[in-house]
């Protein structure tokens, strides 16, 4: 079966940093471009960052750019999501997802999606 499971997240202060990761199982991860979402309460969900299985490209939201980074480790089927310099606003819900060809930044283009971590950046 087509697993992804997101790990990394917790409690961290402003100005922190955490690392997610998204492991697959039941598919080479490296055959897919792999995107990061986040949905916060009351906010729709909204692509963060994005590492493509084509070119490697990568694409960040403009929120995000510069303090975060996205890789990928093909010998263990696993995706980072490197988060420095932590905002009380990137308090979500971080989901990792799959989807072919090139990044795209509609949620609705991923097929695979894992079930999230909670990432909460507080005083």
């Amino acid at each position: 079966q087509v697993r992804l499971v997101e790990s990394g997240g917790g409690l961290v202060q402003p100005g922190g940093s955490l690392r997610l990761s998204c492991a697959a199982s039941g598919f080479t991860l490296d055959y897919y471009t792999i995107g990061w979402f986040r949905q916060a309460p009351g906010k729709e969900r909204e692509g963060v960052s994005c590492i493509s299985s084509l070119s490697g490209s990568t694409y960040y939201a403009d929120s995000v750019k510069g303090r975060f980074t996205i890789s990928r480790d093909n010998a263990k089927n696993t995706v980072y999501l490197q988060m420095n310099n932590l905002k009380p606003e990137d308090t979500a819900v971080y989901y990792c997802a799959t989807a072919e060809g090139s990044c795209r930044p509609t949620w609705s283009e991923y097929d695979y999606w894992g079930q999230g971590t909670q990432v909460t950046v507080s005083s």
